[in-house]
């Protein structure tokens, strides 16, 4: 049946909104050229978004004709205000952006393990509101939170886990509390690295693929055919509970030690690099900037180990390969598995490898299983988490914004429609 004129104009907007959202401000006729509408469907629906606030000109073309130049359109990127929060334990960081996505400014506390949960609460959510404020920004229309621990499918809230602190459990309750008018969704930090790193760093090229977090800690997201596994409660990817040769025990359901956490988080890659021969003291920079300072000095030192053709031993050389090993254990388990065909090492001790890591971790994994599996370093790092959540609220907004009832609505769609009071949103839509 063909569509009625309401919804015909509400997808023709739809259109137009992705499409300046995509490349950027356009002409009326770029428009007609990019959505093969008539020029009147498009002089028309360019007055209604306009009318409804969300696309304004912002210039006219360069080109040199004779007649006035074209006006250009594009999204009033400050009709909506984004947060998103990287939450560790031990400390959040926060950037605050308008509707592209354009980070208008950032900053992050540390907060230290034996700070109470109310104070460690005050710290956090008094970090947003004052980012926001030096962002600009009234009120946040949508707030996105990376966090680590199990996401609840079918409430979208953070469940309880052993060794986390209870303030990040509380976080969410909190900022909905404090921002009543702003929809606040929670996103495992994984899996939320992973949609950044799809969305604009090592995996733009892939539909399928696992992101293995490389960090404090381990994790891994998965994602297959374009849309992220989450398993039914929730705990897909908890490769630091996997099982693997080289440890002294077994994990058990309270406690990651013994699998494959202590082999590859960055207390463990610390310990590897001592018994390599370097020093290292974390003590002074804390397990995870020793571990990314202590790989990425072995992967300088590799070249100029190869340059001097040593006789001896290489250190550098021979702890990157060590590495490797116990890399490529837990990966060929996941290969096993899923055959993604490609896995990203991701986080801060992911980028610090670089290429030199991924093609070690490659040869080794080429070894164990008749998968083809590229290997490839992240491109985004540690700030992949921040970045996947600020790319969650963009579309959160953009999605209540974009719709028809968005606008059509008498607040002008500028608030979420009845966001569910303290209460976390999860993804649930593929990314692509």
């Amino acid at each position: 049946m063909p569509a009625s004129p309401s919804t015909a104009r509400a997808i023709n907007d739809r259109l137009a909104l992705r499409l300046l959202q995509q490349e950027g401000p356009l002409t009326a006729g770029q428009l007609k050229q990019l959505t093969g509408l008539s020029r009147p469907t498009v002089a028309d629906l360019v007055e209604r978004l306009g009318a409804a606030g969300l696309i304004a000109v912002v210039g006219e073309a360069g080109e040199q004709r004779r007649g006035p130049n074209a006006k250009v359109y594009g999204i009033v990127a400050d009709r909506a205000h984004l947060a998103a929060l990287d939450v560790r334990t031990e400390g959040v960081a926060v950037a605050v952006a308008d509707l592209v996505g354009r980070v208008l400014a950032e900053a992050s506390v540390p907060i230290a393990g034996d700070t109470g949960t109310g104070p460690a609460l005050e710290q956090a959510v008094t970090l947003v509101e004052r980012v926001a404020k030096e962002a600009g920004a009234e009120r946040l229309h949508t707030v996105g939170i990376g966090a680590p621990g199990l996401v609840d499918p079918s409430s979208g809230e953070l469940r309880d886990s052993t060794g986390l602190p209870e303030w990040h459990r509380r976080l969410v309750a909190t900022l909905q509390e404090r921002l009543p008018e702003a929809w606040v969704s929670v996103e495992n930090e994984t899996n939320l690295a992973a949609l950044a790193e799809q969305r604009d760093g090592a995996a733009q090229d892939r539909d399928t693929f696992v992101l293995l977090w490389l960090g404090h800690g381990t994790g891994a997201a998965v994602v297959l055919d374009g849309a992220l596994r989450r398993g039914a409660s929730g705990g897909t990817g908890e490769i630091g509970f996997l099982p693997v040769p080289g440890t002294t025990a077994l994990p058990t359901s309270t406690d990651c030690e013994g699998g494959f956490h202590s082999l590859a988080a960055s207390a463990a890659v610390v310990e590897l690099a001592a018994e390599h021969g370097f020093s290292v003291d974390a003590s002074e920079v804390g397990v995870v900037r020793a571990a990314v300072d202590v790989v990425r000095g072995a992967v300088a030192q590799v070249g100029q180990e190869e340059a001097e053709s040593l006789d001896g031993p290489a250190p550098a050389a021979a702890f990157l390969d060590a590495l490797a090993d116990r890399l490529a254990v837990g990966v060929a388990s996941v290969v096993a598995i899923l055959d993604p065909g490609c896995v990203v090492l991701g986080g801060e001790v992911g980028q610090a490898g670089g290429a030199e890591l991924a093609a070690r971790v490659r040869d080794r994994l080429a070894r164990m299983t008749p998968l083809p599996t590229e290997v490839r370093a992240t491109t985004l790092g540690g700030g992949a988490v921040l970045r996947g959540a600020l790319l969650t609220a963009r579309d959160r907004a953009q999605e209540e914004l974009f719709e028809p009832g968005g606008v059509g609505r008498p607040d002008g769609g500028q608030g979420p429609s009845s966001p569910p009071p303290g209460r976390s949103v999860g993804l649930s839509r593929p990314w692509r």
